[in-house]
């Protein structure tokens, strides 16, 4: 429950963050002249696109989904019938391959940002190419370890593992199929580079969210993430 509550405060705080960015709590009706006021330093502002606040939505639902599915995970380790299973060392080269792909989309993102559509179409297609290369290494692991005999009913810690690690993988294809396309428009000659941009934006947003989700999934695997709640309640006690 405490992650929970944790993880909503850090979404209140982005939200409201957001607001005093986009200056919801001005009277619209006072103002005049240009709907873009300018700043302090006499710069107007950049309207975020509607497409990138609903973006930013989508992530805040599924980090609450993924919130909430660890905090059941610890409530249900505590239980008697629970005995861990082995993280198998693919896992180690999933996760490289992840962080690189997320690496990749921000090489990407600041390719598009200049222009540099040269650089840009390289470092998509080796985005695309290693968040592939997870989820294929997703399968394998799950393989490796059905064919160990941890299968999916055998005990809870087995049906955590492959239901958040499914869910993920889930949200992996997703993205895969928008940077898919996006990939493809930085290929065509008549694409508009504003476009191009924002695409390229949301997909590297994506990909550091989802690189985020699975290291925390990553260290509960791997039992870091109970020494850590440990030693919390060590210090709060």
């Amino acid at each position: 429950m405490n992650i929970v509550l944790i993880f909503l405060a850090a979404i209140a705080a982005i939200i409201i963050w957001w607001l005093a960015g986009q200056r919801l709590t001005s009277k619209p009706w006072l103002e005049t002249g240009s709907v873009q006021m300018p700043d302090h330093l006499g710069i107007e502002r950049v309207p975020v696109p509607a497409v990138k606040i609903g973006l930013f939505v989508f992530l805040g639902v599924v980090g609450a989904v993924f919130s909430l599915a660890v905090s059941a995970y610890f409530m249900r380790a505590a239980s008697a019938d629970w005995w861990g299973m082995p993280v198998p060392r693919l896992l180690w080269v999933n996760t490289a391959a992840l962080a690189l792909s997320s690496a990749a989309l921000q090489w990407a993102k600041r390719e598009a940002q200049h222009g540099r559509m040269e650089n840009l179409r390289p470092a998509l297609v080796t985005g695309l190419a290693l968040a592939v290369f997870f989820l294929v290494g997703q399968i394998q692991a799950w393989r490796e370890l059905t064919a160990a005999g941890y299968v999916l009913a055998d005990n809870p810690a087995n049906s955590f593992f492959y239901m958040l690690t499914g869910l993920h993988g889930l949200h992996i294809l997703g993205g895969l199929a928008v940077l898919a396309h996006t990939t493809v428009k930085a290929f065509a000659a008549d694409v508009s580079p504003e476009r191009l941009r924002l695409s390229v934006d949301l997909s590297a947003i994506y990909s550091h969210f989802m690189l985020a989700v699975w290291l925390v999934l990553f260290a509960l695997f791997a039992g870091w993430a109970n020494d850590f709640v440990d030693l919390c309640r060590t210090l709060i006690s």
